[in-house]
């Protein structure tokens, strides 16, 4: 359960504040909603409090937890299944809307990976950047440390 005020992910879509908690009337039967607003793109998302966990809804990380992402992010021993660009970001797709910062820490390492063999296509350089953003800001609430710095802190696990 959320309150306003609280931090929340939301697959996909990213971190966001819990605004308001609202209660609506869809056909005959009244249904709350918690109200986010995605903190990236200023888009607000209705979501039924009864479904959220069914979603992906969740807290952010705790500040244990960050260790774990640079441990999956600093893997090299991943072998990463050669196959068609599109079935490749598909599969990712898949994992960032599971919305489980550890398969996005993992999607952002292979793509990372990946690309010093070979140029990734537009699309899995726009994901890889999806993948980045996410972690920064999850990561950046859970350690109350800058993005700026969390950015400088991920780039420096791949170089």
């Amino acid at each position: 359960m959320f309150n306003v005020g609280d931090m929340a992910v939301y697959p996909a879509h990213g971190v966001g504040e819990i605004c308001d908690i609202e209660t609506r009337k869809v056909g005959n039967i009244e249904q709350s909603f918690y109200v986010l607003k995605i903190s990236d793109s200023s888009m607000v998302v209705m979501i039924p409090t009864t479904t959220s966990e069914s979603v992906g809804l969740r807290s952010i990380i705790a500040p244990s937890e960050v260790d774990k992402v640079f441990e999956i992010l600093q893997e090299t021993n991943v072998t990463i299944e050669a196959q068609p660009w599109n079935q490749r970001y598909r599969a990712y797709m898949e994992k960032i809307k599971t919305g489980s910062v550890y398969e996005i820490a993992g999607v952002l390492r292979d793509l990372y990976r990946l690309s010093e063999d070979k140029d990734l296509s537009f699309g899995e350089r726009k994901m890889m950047d999806t993948a980045k953003s996410l972690l920064t800001k999850e990561i950046s609430l859970a350690t109350k440390i800058a993005e700026d710095q969390v950015i400088k802190n991920i780039d420096h696990v791949f170089i």
